[in-house]
């Protein structure tokens, strides 16, 4: 269960998503229901997995769980062409991709993480959930998990808010755009995935890398590879190729797997298949805020 739902999570100390001891998992919830925590406990004694939820979202949220553990995932025309895949396919063969159904609980976040390292971007989006977020209802509230802010309270924030938790003003200006037509990237859930991400892109600041992280989380998009991100082309050509290529050498290398792309994207991240790394990472940034 954690390879399904961990992809949710927003760096080690994303206040939204807890471990349970080992046992399952906390999450708080934006759902159109309302805020929801959801707890979902591995049972391997009994072969299954049990949720509980609390909250006015916690009927949807208990609806949701199936496919937020990839139960509407179709791999039937998957086929590994190359042995790394076949490889990884085996060893997580219980894995599959997860629908939230939740769009902008996932589109924030991956605004947010743009083209910035993922410590800037964790911290930025903890900050802002701590100010502008909710305690998660009933349990989560006493383990202090909190629920991300609805889509009329992302617009609302002011700009020196965004710049204190070191979100620029093109980042936050999208999500602001984003929010502000939330209903209708919402309901990208119920169009086909060419569709659902011609939606996305049509808002200013989302691109492909954006549209896709929201296609791999809250839509279950299979294909929905990260064209435009950092690691991942490196990563997966270092992979099947022993080296490290780029978006162009990527897709060509992915096309015989088109419908299943992201799947061997996540497959083979789950395997481990990364590049060595050498030289100095790359540098937080500071952003100082303005008067106005």
């Amino acid at each position: 269960m954690g390879l399904l739902v961990t992809i949710l999570r927003r760096g080690g100390g994303d206040p939204t998503f807890q471990p349970d001891r080992g046992d399952g998992w906390w999450l708080g919830l934006p759902t159109p229901e309302g805020a929801a925590t959801l707890r979902l406990e591995q049972r391997d004694d009994l072969g299954e997995v049990v949720a509980t939820a609390w909250g006015p979202g916690a009927q949807w949220a208990l609806a949701q769980v199936p496919e937020l553990l990839g139960d509407a995932d179709d791999d039937s025309g998957f086929v590994a062409h190359h042995p790394q895949v076949e490889r990884a396919r085996r060893r997580y063969a219980a894995w599959h991709v997860p629908r939230s159904g939740l769009v902008m609980h996932a589109l924030v976040p991956g605004i947010i993480e743009q083209k910035v390292t993922g410590q800037e971007a964790f911290g930025g989006y903890r900050r802002l959930v701590h100010r502008f977020g909710s305690r998660a209802p009933g349990p989560g509230e006493a383990r202090r998990l909190w629920v991300a802010p609805d889509a009329a309270t992302w617009a609302a924030i002011p700009s020196w808010e965004w710049l204190g938790a070191s979100v620029d003003g093109a980042r936050s200006s999208t999500v602001v755009r984003a929010a502000r037509v939330a209903g209708r990237l919402e309901e990208c859930v119920g169009l086909t995935a060419t569709q659902a991400r011609a939606r996305l892109r049509a808002v200013p600041g989302i691109g492909v890398w954006t549209s896709s992280e929201v296609a791999q989380r809250a839509l279950g998009d299979a294909d929905a590879v990260s064209f435009g991100d950092y690691h991942v082309a490196k990563n997966i050509t270092w992979a099947l190729l022993g080296e490290a290529r780029d978006d162009e050498v990527l897709a060509e290398l992915l096309e015989p797997y088109r419908g299943h792309r992201y799947r061997v994207q996540r497959l083979l991240e789950l395997d481990g298949h990364f590049r060595p790394r050498r030289g100095p990472r790359m540098a937080p940034r500071t952003h100082l805020p303005t008067r106005r």
